[in-house]
């Protein structure tokens, strides 16, 4: 069951990002959370070019990923974000969804730290950027 988000994304399967089974490989899911991640950024008005040239750098700190079910070939699919802060880390609750079904195929919680001119930040200016969804 679907729950409520953030944000969504919805995206298709490409060719060139399925095995030889014609199921997506794994490394492609971190592909389209992280686009989904940099697309939530872009609608809450702060994109990574624009933070870089600020000297503003969020990066990954860590990822888990479960696998529950292979998106395939031409599938469409909508790519869910929820955001919670932990002190200086921004925890993206991420979920991939396959369609037309909605049965949930990937579920990740990915940190992410804020560097300013680079070093590590309690992350502020971020947290202003997503103040609405904290």
């Amino acid at each position: 069951m679907k729950k409520n988000y953030a944000f969504e994304l919805p995206m298709r399967v490409r060719d060139y990002e399925v095995d030889c089974q014609g199921i997506v490989n794994n490394a492609n899911y971190l592909h389209y959370m992280e686009h989904t991640r940099h697309e939530f950024c872009r609608a809450a008005g702060c994109s990574f070019a624009e933070m870089h040239r600020e000297g503003i750098d969020p990066v990954l700190r860590s990822v888990t990923i479960e696998y529950r079910r292979p998106l395939g070939l031409g599938q469409e699919f909508v790519s869910c974000i929820n955001l919670r802060r932990d002190g200086a880390r921004f925890i993206f609750e991420q979920d991939i969804y396959g369609l037309p079904d909605m049965q949930l195929a990937t579920t990740a919680e990915v940190a992410v730290v804020c560097t300013e001119n680079g070093r590590l930040t309690r992350g502020d200016i971020l947290a202003n950027a997503f103040a609405e969804y904290l």
